[in-house]
């Protein structure tokens, strides 16, 4: 039967994330570190809010693009917070961020288009180019550069069949940010090459240190080109509510609302009603989480110092990209036998588009107390691995 499947169906096998969940089963005491899922609950107002939409009649279908009432509170925070100037006519609430990157990427990737990716890259980034028909085009990313975006690669993968550019920034798996001088090069490149870009800022408000975030819609001949794609799962630890969004160009507007009704009708109005509460109330809670993902980064690159494994320094996000290539295994033996040796779970960078199989992606989303001790398990299992 599995020759009836559809060609684009056939690609999807078991995942490096499958064996190690079935190996997990297995072990107790496990510390996860893999996880893209914030430790913290959702806070109180936004839950209240959701609970209130219930019991107050929100159960019916809203509009395909979203709760008026939603969209205008993005439009405006776009324009105060990001310097974007979206109408809440350009906005679309999808079931959350990846919803909204599958409508983009369905509404302007045709058959043989490719579409320049960086990597390493969040992983359905590929599926719903396949999906869509598109090639992809691979751009890379370095440690050296922190795994900032680079407009020098990018022109250097480009040709005449070139169509689209996605890019995350922050970057998952990578924490990479890429800088706004880099961004405005980026902008350059994009309007002489006529490119649409996809720009994914679901870590806009997880940025470390203070940096800047720069959305690329907002620089100049950026605004009719670019789609911005965001969300509440990350910053607001709604993963669980699926609410994002995407703002774009009006010309698209039409064939992108017509593919969100295909998809899914419309994202739950209840749902919608405590994401306008997060905008509306939420930012107190997304400083302290910050504050805490902060505290617990500092925590990991002091002992990966100790332990003299290399990194790039992340600009925000909440994950870690970690070079082991120094314990002289591959990543996928590193993160498999530490799994079984030490209970703790992080996964390779095979999981994230990138074939070097030298990096392994630690996240920042388990108690500080969990994280120390995650870290002295495998500070113990990388001086066996080297004594070994």
């Amino acid at each position: 039967m599995a020759a009836r499947l559809a060609a684009r169906a056939v690609s999807v096998k078991s995942s490096f994330r499958t064996r190690m969940l079935e190996l997990a089963a297995g072990l107790d005491d496990i510390i996860a570190l893999g996880r893209g899922d914030p430790d913290f609950e959702t806070p109180p107002a936004i839950v209240a809010a959701g609970a209130d939409a219930l019991i107050g009649g929100y159960t019916h279908y809203s509009p395909p693009p979203g709760l008026p009432e939603l969209r205008e509170a993005i439009a405006f925070q776009l324009k105060l917070n990001n310097n974007v100037n979206y109408q809440a006519n350009q906005i679309i609430v999808t079931n959350g961020a990846q919803e909204a990157l599958l409508i983009a990427i369905l509404a302007l990737v045709d058959p043989g288009d490719e579409v320049v990716l960086q990597a390493p890259r969040f992983n359905a980034f590929d599926y719903m180019v396949k999906l869509a028909g598109g090639r992809i085009v691979d751009v890379p990313t370095l440690e050296e550069d922190d795994y900032a975006l680079k407009a020098e690669a990018i022109g250097g993968v480009l040709t005449d069949r070139s169509k689209l550019l996605v890019i995350a920034n922050p970057n998952n798996p990578t924490g990479g940010l890429t800088p706004r001088a880099e961004l405005e090069r980026i902008a350059k490149l994009a309007e002489a090459h006529d490119l649409l870009v996809i720009s994914d800022e679901i870590y806009e408000k997880l940025l470390f240190g203070g940096a800047e975030h720069v959305s690329l819609a907002g620089l100049d001949g950026m605004g009719d080109r670019t789609v911005t794609v965001n969300g509440f799962s990350k910053a607001y630890a709604m993963t669980g509510w699926r609410v994002g969004y995407l703002a774009a160009p009006e010309w698209l507007m039409e064939a992108a609302v017509e593919i969100k009704h295909t998809l899914s009708i419309c994202t739950p109005p209840a749902l919608q009603r405590g994401a306008l509460a997060a905008l509306e109330s939420g930012d107190a809670a997304v400083a302290t989480m910050l504050a805490e993902y902060e505290r617990r980064l500092e925590l990991v690159l002091r002992r990966l110092d100790a332990m003299d494994i290399s990194y790039g320094l992340p600009g925000g996000g909440m994950y870690v990209y970690v070079n082991i290539s120094s314990t002289g295994l591959d990543a996928e033996t590193f993160c498999l036998e530490l799994l079984r040796r030490e209970q703790v779970m992080v996964f390779p960078g095979t999981m994230f588009a990138d074939p070097a199989n030298q990096h392994i992606r630690i996240t920042l989303l388990s108690p500080y107390d969990s994280m120390r001790e995650a870290l002295v398990r495998m500070e113990r299992f990388v001086k066996a691995a080297r004594g070994s």
